[in-house]
């Protein structure tokens, strides 16, 4: 099992005056699920990766109890499956399923977006017109990845609906690894950087504060990926094959 870079062996910090034990296993169990988070949406773990609980525990200098604790927070968040007698890896979705979630986010995060963009303080917007302009120069691809994520994700952060966000932020975890490939393949196949007039155009919606004209690009933004993805597996359905545990 390949190792997470930034993980350590070192033991749990001392629980501060006053705390528990139960405290403390909060505490790391927040920063296993943390670490592991990172590792998949980073790429450094791929679909498919077995995770022992024993590995972990040693990993972390913990016990199975903060371990357990974590998994069971990325599998709410899409990252990993628990599978009784099983084990435990990080999750995939096939091609067609992947697809299949491309299709429910055109519904979903439209009406995020129409809720969000009312709400959205001066603040975001700055940070977005940062997020957006980056985008346009960031010759990286792991770098164009996160940042989109992130500048997606905060378009959406002032709905207030709170269950919605949940459901579209587990979509884009079970998702991760086919955005990977497809920016690779599809968006930074000429190489970076990649200027995407989608993003500009989205942008410039949410700072006029026209929701339904947000709500409207970002679900054509979706659809374009979905029917480029739709291509792409058709050239190379090998390649948009998920491993299987």
């Amino acid at each position: 099992m390949p190792p997470f870079t930034s993980a350590t062996t070192s033991p749990p910090p001392a629980v501060a005056t006053g705390g528990t034990a139960e405290d403390s296993t909060v505490l790391l169990s927040v920063r296993i699920a943390d670490e592991i988070r990172r590792a998949v949406l980073d790429g450094e773990m791929l679909p498919g990766t077995r995770l022992g609980q024993e590995w972990l525990a040693a990993k972390f200098g913990a016990s199975r109890i903060p371990v357990r604790e974590a998994l069971r927070q990325l599998q709410d968040e899409g990252l990993v499956v628990l599978a009784p007698n099983r084990g435990t890896w990080i999750a995939d979705v096939n091609s067609q399923e992947s697809l299949e979630v491309y299709k429910i986010r055109e519904a979903l995060e439209p009406l995020a977006m129409a809720e969000s963009v009312p709400h959205l303080s001066a603040e975001t917007i700055a940070q977005l017109e940062l997020m957006v302009t980056r985008l346009e120069q960031v010759a990286d691809v792991q770098e164009y990845i996160q940042l989109d994520r992130a500048f997606h994700l905060a378009t959406y952060s002032a709905a207030p609906m709170p269950q919605l966000l949940r459901m579209i932020e587990r979509y884009w975890n079970s998702t991760q690894h086919f955005r990977r490939w497809f920016v690779k393949d599809s968006l930074a196949k000429g190489g970076l950087p990649f200027s995407d007039p989608q993003h500009l155009m989205l942008y410039e919606m949410i700072r006029n504060r026209d929701a339904e004209g947000a709500a409207a690009i970002v679900r054509l933004h979706i659809r374009r990926t979905r029917l480029l993805i739709e291509n792409l597996v058709m050239q190379a359905p090998d390649r948009a094959a998920a491993p299987k545990p």
